[in-house]
């Protein structure tokens, strides 16, 4: 599986109404037997926001985010997916077919990576119900 950002942000965040489902599933992924892909985009996302004020009325310190990341990318069972010409490739065939512009880059070029490595994105974006050939799943909405 490779996770969006916005389940690592909802699960750190206790104020969250989804927090304890995101915390409940990402604790899951970590402790299962599937490897869990944090890719650069949803590593860079996570900082981002997290220390982001206009995105929490306590945002973190680039050390406090940084921390989080580096607790996922300790465990055995994360990895980084790299990003290679077919993900340019899978980014080109989701372009040829979407109009994709401003916001929807970054999700295409997630959505790309997942199509390349044969991954699943486990995300609570319901803009990626729109990548054919993703394989995508909302873990949140079941919990």
């Amino acid at each position: 599986m490779l996770l969006d950002a916005n389940i690592l942000l909802y699960a750190i965040d206790p104020s969250s109404a989804l927090g304890p489902s995101a915390q409940s599933v990402l604790v899951d992924a970590l402790n299962g037997r599937r490897r869990v892909a944090l890719p650069w985009q949803t590593i860079g996302a996570f900082v981002r926001i997290a220390t982001n004020p206009r995105a929490s009325s306590q945002p973190m310190t680039g050390e406090e985010a940084w921390g989080w990341v580096e607790q996922w990318l300790a465990l055995d069972i994360t990895w980084i997916p790299p990003a290679t010409e077919a993900t340019a490739r899978a980014y080109g065939h989701l372009a040829r077919q979407l109009n994709i512009t401003a916001n929807l880059v970054p999700d295409a070029l997630l959505a790309a990576l997942a199509i390349e490595h044969g991954l699943e994105l486990w995300s609570a974006d319901t803009d990626f119900a729109r990548f054919p050939g993703l394989r995508w799943h909302n873990p949140l909405a079941v919990h």
